[in-house]
């Protein structure tokens, strides 16, 4: 069943495509409503062959409506790729429309880099796409966008280049007080990639604030455009006397 209203596609399909000479699986995931927590019976388990769909991916695609506000729900799939630590391309679909004399084009792009800005802040690392699965639109820039995130998924950094990032970045910006004392970065390792996941060992406990500090600047010496970027801390206890 086919229909262009959001949520009329019941379960995943799979389709083998090729795209810039390779060959790619592609599982168009079952529609999710946007008011999902009134969601009941075959909308319920819809999102939940989603979500079970997602923890197959290596790279998750959210298509976005570019003639519609972007809506919570729009923004909580987005989350929920974040949450599997999948890599991320955002393709924002009918790019044809906003060129449509029905439409005011301008106004709607505008409204659009505004909700982007505010919205989807979190995740301006994500590779960007403007398509149009209608008129085909820029489809050849997708697949770029899909190995860069997937090449960015996959990066590993030494742990000298790693510790040595460490060591300019505290002596640079040390993490404020806390109570009177500051936690130290002692050293750190990647200890995962698919996503990169890093492990701070620590003297105390880092701010969410630091971390995101730390998570910016390693994107912007390292890029890893298109991934999510973990940090987890190990906190070094007091010996006792």
């Amino acid at each position: 069943m086919v229909n262009d209203l959001a949520g009329t596609t019941r379960d995943p399909v799979d389709e083998v495509v090729e795209l810039g000479g390779k060959m790619w699986r592609l599982v168009d995931t079952a529609g999710i409503r946007r008011r999902v927590h009134l969601q009941q019976g075959a909308d319920f388990y819809a999102s939940l062959r989603t979500s079970a769909a997602l923890e197959k991916a290596e790279v998750a695609v959210v298509v976005l409506d570019v003639t519609e506000p972007l809506s919570e729900q729009d923004v909580r799939i987005i989350d929920l790729v974040l949450e599997s630590g999948r890599a991320l391309v955002i393709a924002y679909n009918k790019w044809d429309r906003l060129n449509d004399p029905d439409m005011d084009g301008q106004d709607r792009r505008r409204y659009l880099e505004r909700e982007i800005e505010q919205d989807l802040a979190h995740v301006a690392w994500a590779p960007r796409v403007n398509i149009s699965a209608k008129t085909g639109r820029h489809l050849d820039k997708l697949v770029p966008a899909l190995e860069t995130a997937l090449e960015n998924w996959d990066r590993r950094i030494p742990t000298g280049k790693f510790n040595a990032f460490l060591s300019e970045l505290v002596a640079e910006h040390p993490h404020p007080l806390r109570g009177g004392k500051q936690p130290r970065i002692l050293f750190g390792t990647q200890a995962a990639s698919r996503p990169p996941t890093f492990v701070l060992f620590t003297t105390g406990f880092l701010d969410p604030g630091y971390r995101r500090f730390i998570q910016r600047r390693l994107r912007e010496l390292y890029e890893f455009e298109g991934t999510p970027i973990v940090i987890n801390m190990r906190v070094r206890e007091r010996r006792k006397r």
